[in-house]
């Protein structure tokens, strides 16, 4: 059973078609691809968007491979891996989500709501995915690659073109994975400073040999680093 789209509500989502440059036979399905499980914690309603976003993750996946065939004939298969982890990454998704106002759309948990989920990269990236996916369903492939290739397209000519920031984490796990089969493995080293300027310092293991400690403002941000130093070592 899906979420209730009351009158309101479906001004707003229509609004958000008009902008978003798509048209869903279903605003239920829409609708839900803005749902947040905290939605789900809280009330007698168990439907949430994690479903479409895993659907999504496979369909934008599938798309950008596709894009960077397209777009960048020239380029090896390792360049292309590179910039599809910058393109699909949590950043870029998230600012696509941003400039489509999906932050304004999303239904959180009261908890969730108080602790700043609105402004959460992970939770924007996730219900950017959740539409993608529900775009899927509602309308088949080709209206997905077309929202995709309109608001992803862009940022591989953009990586392609200039120094990008590279998804070190995904890179490494794809190269660990290669050459030793095995996956990289985190630690956190230590974490100081107070509650809102903490710095952490994560180590990462791959096949017995550790890398870092990389340093940052989160454990995602030290991880990421770990993971450069890892991935720039096990390269040459």
């Amino acid at each position: 059973m899906f979420p209730v789209v009351d009158p309101g509500r479906k001004k707003t989502l229509a609004a958000f078609q008009k902008i978003a440059g798509i048209r869903f036979k279903s605003l239920e399905l829409l609708n839900l691809s803005f749902v947040h499980r905290s939605v789900s914690n809280e009330s007698n309603c168990k439907r949430n968007n994690e479903r479409l976003e895993f659907l999504g993750d496979a369909v934008l996946g599938a798309a950008a491979a596709v894009l960077l065939y397209e777009k960048l004939p020239e380029n090896p298969e390792g360049d292309l891996a590179k910039i599809k982890s910058v393109v699909v990454s949590e950043d870029i998704l998230s600012a696509v989500a941003r400039v489509l106002q999906i932050d304004s759309l999303l239904l959180l948990g009261k908890g969730e709501e108080l602790s700043g989920g609105r402004t959460k990269n992970a939770i924007l990236a996730d219900a950017l995915e959740a539409l993608i996916g529900a775009l899927y369903l509602d309308s088949g492939f080709p209206a997905a690659f077309a929202f995709v290739g309109r608001y992803i397209g862009p940022e591989i000519t953009r990586a392609a073109g200039q120094d990008y920031h590279l998804d070190y984490k995904s890179l490494l796990q794809e190269l660990s994975q290669r050459l030793f089969r095995v996956y990289p493995e985190y630690r956190m080293v230590k974490r100081e400073g107070p509650e809102h300027e903490q710095l952490f310092w994560m180590e990462v293991t791959v096949n017995g040999r550790t890398f870092g400690p990389g340093v940052g403002r989160n454990k995602k941000g030290a991880e990421r680093e770990a993971a450069r130093m890892a991935y720039e070592a096990l390269e040459e």
